[in-house]
């Protein structure tokens, strides 16, 4: 505990390493700290930035401590923020100063922003006047401060005129505060004319915001039904109360069209928060959240850990996305953390999505959450006819991977001047490269997996760990040359086929590894949008959430690629991944079409898609997770073993399995060799606990760690709990 009086002599400090508990730092005299209070102290030969924490202070000799060297100037982090950093460090096993690492991840802005030198009016007037002189004079009217820049630019006139009327005292320099990053958003600003059901959804949010207490709402809405104009109410509900608000959407890619969006309703545009932000950005917008400046914040999954000083609502878009899911030092879900995060503050949480995770649907039907539907699309546009092509019945050419039926589909959409979507999810050309003479198969040096030909770079690329190497002319084992051979395909082989067939359509590529990035990727979104494509094709990231207003036909290359993977969640992800794609088509009332090729049209997925019954796929889906004890009726948890060695890997796991404790309402299948055995140069083996919904997995998992072998050598240990992935 942090004493109050002049003789403190310690304080516990979470420091950003992997440390189980907060170390004991001395508090110089005359020095000020407080539960939250960010500081800066000594770790080893570094200084690092740390956080006052709760609790008792261990006795230790006061000649042994370390001194804080310094208390920055920012608000401290508050107690609703460090319960929740402690909550995330319970829950997924992990050390609580690697939880504190993703507060801290802005250290630049824990000093306050400079001031800015900045111009304001004096009554002095100058020697002559000229038009450019009028001008500024002009538009500094009114006593505001001005930049030189921002006057010179907003008069229209070189900043050499500014520094002239500033030279003959017409200008004094003033200093001003920090830009905010964005404007202040307007709750009345543009208010929506909302169709019956939206209103009733919106309505019940806005309540919910208004009497400020804990609650999880599930906007369940078919695709182009308007749940984000829905939500935005309940975002205008809170900052009309005063509250900050924060938005989570699954893709970096997704965020310029909604910031589009908010603008238009709010007029002014949320803070980001994303990995491709630029440094200063992102210390300007984490400061502002701090100080309460920033009032609503549209961000990637890290967005969680940001220091609102007034947070008042979460909105998880996509909420059943496996984007959400953290697989890097500290494994996590956004989704439950952003839930979690609610429940310790006490305010409501959202969760939108037209295809909604099972465990979001039983926790509804549960009534742990209340659900607003949205059962047709916005201004009555009608939902695409969806039909399933068999290719048993109508194979594609020789060579080829699309169906005459599709093909002449997409004839007909290009004569009507429409546009065309192609979904396939393989980035490249062909996930496998061989040798037609010896056989030899192109693999990952460090993985067990195979290379991914990228013939517009002309690369083979490791989608694990990111080696490359350039495509070579001849057999590297037989050195015969012209006789490697592509085997399946990859968006890149359907779009030469595309061009093959359609050589005077417009053609544009979609994948996440574009050259050119992000960047370039919303710039294609765009073009998408304003009709500048034909034929699009395209791997998940046109799933997600895009308008096109002229696509009319959208067409799923291999429906059936995501059911074979040996996945629990592989029917629910296939079924949500191909419900969000062909809801591209139509969505302002054209009518359209959605063609799903695939080798099994009886599929329960594929029946359930082309019927429209998702309620008959969710029943179906639930009982069977619950006949077999799966989340979210029991609880799922990995351990997963990596070494440099084989040897090591699996000698560290069969230890840990060794010292599992008996449980009646638990059980340890494995350890076996993951699925991708390889990664990086890592040799991996996993464990899965499985058991009761109401087990205590954690208690579990912690003794066996506790009791197994020591970590040695190479060998690394990662919980995940709750995994979303299998590999």
């Amino acid at each position: 505990m942090i004493e109050d009086s002049p003789f403190v002599a310690a304080a516990p400090v979470l420091v950003p390493m992997p440390a189980e508990r907060p170390y004991t730092y001395a508090v110089p005299a005359g020095m000020r700290v407080v539960p939250g209070s960010i500081v800066r102290v000594p770790l080893g030969p570094r200084q690092v930035a740390g956080i006052v924490w709760d609790g008792v202070v261990e006795k230790v000799d006061a000649k042994k401590l370390r001194p804080i060297e310094q208390v920055f100037d920012c608000p401290p982090i508050d107690r609703a923020m460090r319960r929740f950093v402690d909550w995330v460090a319970q829950y997924t096993l992990s050390p609580p100063g690697m939880v504190a690492r993703m507060l801290l991840r802005a250290p630049e802005a824990f000093d306050p922003e400079p001031w800015i030198e900045g111009l304001q009016r004096t009554f002095a007037r100058p020697d002559r006047m000229t038009e450019a002189r009028t001008r500024v004079l002009e538009t500094a009217e009114g006593g505001l401060a001005w930049t030189r820049s921002g006057l010179a630019h907003a008069a229209g006139v070189s900043s050499t005129v500014v520094d002239g009327l500033r030279a003959q005292g017409v200008f004094e320099t003033v200093m001003i505060p920090p830009r905010p990053v964005v404007a202040a958003p307007d709750p009345g600003y543009a208010q929506p004319s909302l169709m019956p059901d939206q209103s009733d959804a919106a309505e019940t949010l806005r309540a919910n915001v208004t009497t400020g207490t804990f609650g999880v709402t599930l906007l369940d809405g078919v695709t182009g039904s308007g749940k984000t104009e829905v939500y935005f109410e309940a975002v205008a509900a809170a900052l009309d109360r005063g509250k900050q608000v924060l938005i989570l959407l699954p893709e970096i890619a997704l965020t310029h069209a909604f910031l589009e969006r908010f603008q238009e309703r709010f007029g002014a545009k949320p803070a980001e928060w994303h990995s491709d932000l630029p440094p200063r950005m992102r210390e300007k917008v984490w400061r502002q959240v701090a100080e309460g400046g920033v009032r609503v914040v549209a961000g990637a999954r890290s967005a969680l850990f940001l220091p609102f000083r007034e947070l008042g609502l979460i909105v998880v878009d996509e909420e059943h996305d496996p984007a959400y899911k953290q697989e890097d030092r500290v494994f996590y879900n956004a989704r439950d953390m952003a839930v979690v995060r609610g429940h310790i503050g006490g305010f409501p949480v959202v969760l939108a999505s037209a295809t909604p995770s099972v465990e979001s649907r039983v926790n509804a039907s549960q009534g742990r959450y209340s659900r607003a539907v949205l059962s047709a699309r916005f201004a009555e546009a009608a939902l695409p006819d969806l039909k399933t092509v068999d290719m048993r019945r109508a194979p594609p050419a020789r060579g080829g991977f699309l169906s005459p039926v599709l093909l002449g589909h997409m004839r007909q959409t290009l004569e009507r001047k429409e546009q065309s979507l192609l979904f396939l999810n393989r980035r490249g050309y062909a996930p496998l490269t061989l040798c037609r003479v010896c056989g030899h198969r192109f693999g990952c040096p460090v993985c067990s997996a195979w290379l991914v030909e990228h013939r517009f770079r002309g690369q083979l690329v490791c989608h694990h760990c990111g080696h490359n190497e350039r495509r070579p002319e001849a057999c590297p084992e037989c050195g015969t040359l012209d006789h490697l051979v592509a085997c399946g395909p990859g968006v890149e082989r359907i779009a030469e086929e595309v061009v093959a067939h359609f050589p005077d359509a417009r053609t544009i590529v979609l994948s996440s590894d574009l050259m050119g990035g992000v960047r370039r990727l919303r710039l294609e979104l765009e073009a998408i949008a304003n009709g500048e494509a034909d034929i699009v094709i395209g791997t998940q990231l046109v799933a997600k959430g895009h308008n096109f207003p002229n696509m009319t036909l959208v067409g799923v290359v291999d429906a059936d690629l995501g059911l074979a993977n040996g996945d629990p969640r592989a029917a629910e992800r296939t079924f949500q991944l191909l419900s969000q794609v062909t809801g591209r088509a139509g969505r302002t009332g054209k009518k359209s079409l959605g063609l799903l090729q695939t080798f099994q049209p009886d599929h329960p997925v594929m029946r359930a898609i082309v019927s429209g019954d998702a309620e008959a796929f969710y029943e179906r889906e639930i009982a069977e997770r619950e006949r077999a004890g799966l989340p979210p009726f029991g609880r799922l948890a990995g351990v997963i073993v990596s070494a440099a060695t084989r040897a090591e890997a699996e000698g560290h796991a069969r230890g840990l399995r060794r010292a599992a404790p008996q449980a009646t309402d638990l059980f340890v299948l494995g350890p076996a060799e993951a699925p991708l055995s390889l990664i990086g140069g890592r040799h991996r083996f996993r464990l899965l606990i499985q058991g009761e919904r109401r087990a205590d997995t954690q208690g579990f998992i912690r003794t066996m760690l506790a009791e197994g072998p020591r970590i040695r050598g190479s060998v690394r240990v990662q919980v995940d709990i709750d995994p979303q992935s299998f590999l």
